[in-house]
């Protein structure tokens, strides 16, 4: 509650130039209930409402908001603006990619093609903060001109299955895959091989996607090998394999690690952008919306000064070198590296606002 009422303050009194919050500021029932995330999303907001310049204004601002925030008609509209991307053909040039004919398969390629590369580099958030802001460009074009909404997981991790992004109502993304019972554990292998894989009980579906928007969705790409290390585009998954879409909601993962208390201490326990970048892994919405808070909360210290000083992954400074990085689309593909670490830019104008419920 302690800084609740400090982010009121902020608000009132104008003093969003405030020191960056420590952990041990919140009392743990604040931190597991996600009064602590809300306060500091509040504070980061405060915070980053003072640091317009140039074209990007108060009112050319988009807000990325919860989805429980957004109205159910707005709900149906950004599920509309979904469909109308899955219904523009691909871009990609004939026969590279066989499995791509639409434009949300293109969205998919591109990171797939770039996940061996950017997962164990130091362009990972960066490039999936580009990505995202792709995606939201292309929503615009379909008539979603509002922010790219995001899953606020720490209020579902006892049953991501009832939650409203997943209950399989009109306004949801769809429900769960049908259950299909008696299935073997999900494994993940880590890159050192030393390191034991990572053991993820069957979650409450498994099988095809069968209420909701998007229950005639056919997915075509994939399955891709993501156990690649190598900074390769992946041969497998180009084709045209076409087949439900398949969902299976786990709480086992969630609860692992993206409750409020994971959130929080990732925010509050990371000193540099190194410590956040190695224990930072999620949704990409969720991950840059919880790099966003961390980066606001100090912004003169983790803008793009800081990056190029601090001790990031080993090739982070050939990334901050080379300046580039690519989604790979027949479009608006490439950005400025420097520009990503920005919010703020003239086409990268962004605010993400706290959770009001």
């Amino acid at each position: 509650m302690k800084l609740l009422t400090g982010y009121l303050l902020l608000q009132t009194a104008g003093l969003a130039t405030a020191l960056p919050p420590k952990l041990e500021d919140f009392k743990q029932k604040a931190i597991d209930s996600g009064v602590a995330l809300k306060a500091l999303n509040g504070i980061a907001l405060a915070k980053a409402l003072t640091k317009f310049s140039g074209t990007c204004t108060p009112s050319k601002v988009k807000y990325r908001r919860e989805w429980r925030t957004i109205s159910k008609p707005d709900r149906r509209k950004f599920i509309a603006a979904v469909k109308c991307i899955m219904a523009k053909p691909s871009t990609l040039p004939p026969g590279e990619v066989p499995g791509a004919k639409s434009l949300y398969d293109d969205i998919v390629w591109a990171h797939a093609r770039r996940s061996g590369l950017v997962h164990n580099s130091g362009t990972f958030l960066l490039f999936h903060r580009y990505y995202l802001h792709t995606y939201e460009t292309e929503l615009s074009a379909c008539g979603w001109t509002a922010g790219l909404p995001y899953w606020e997981w720490g209020l579902d991790i006892t049953g991501p299955h009832l939650s409203p992004v997943f209950d399989g109502s009109d306004t949801s993304l769809g429900g769960d895959g049908e259950f299909i019972p008696n299935r073997p554990p999900f494994s993940i292998p880590w890159i050192d091989p030393l390191t034991p894989e990572i053991i993820i009980q069957p979650g409450t579906g498994g099988g095809c996607v069968k209420t909701g928007p998007f229950v005639h969705h056919k997915v075509r790409l994939g399955p891709f090998n993501m156990t690649e290390t190598f900074p390769v585009e992946p041969e497998d998954g180009r084709g045209d394999n076409e087949r439900c879409l398949i969902r299976d909601l786990n709480k086992g993962g969630i609860e692992r690690w993206a409750s409020f208390r994971n959130s929080t201490e990732l925010i509050l326990g990371s000193g540099d952008i190194f410590e956040f970048h190695v224990n930072a892994e999620g949704d990409p919405r969720w991950l840059d919306r919880v790099y966003w808070i961390w980066q606001m909360l100090d912004l003169e210290s983790r803008s793009v000064s800081s990056a190029e000083r601090s001790r990031l992954l080993c090739d982070m400074k050939a990334d901050l070198a080379s300046d580039r990085t690519s989604l790979g689309l027949a479009r608006g593909s490439t950005s400025r590296l420097v520009l990503m670490l920005l919010w703020k830019t003239a086409s990268m104008c962004y605010l993400i606002s706290r959770r009001e419920s």
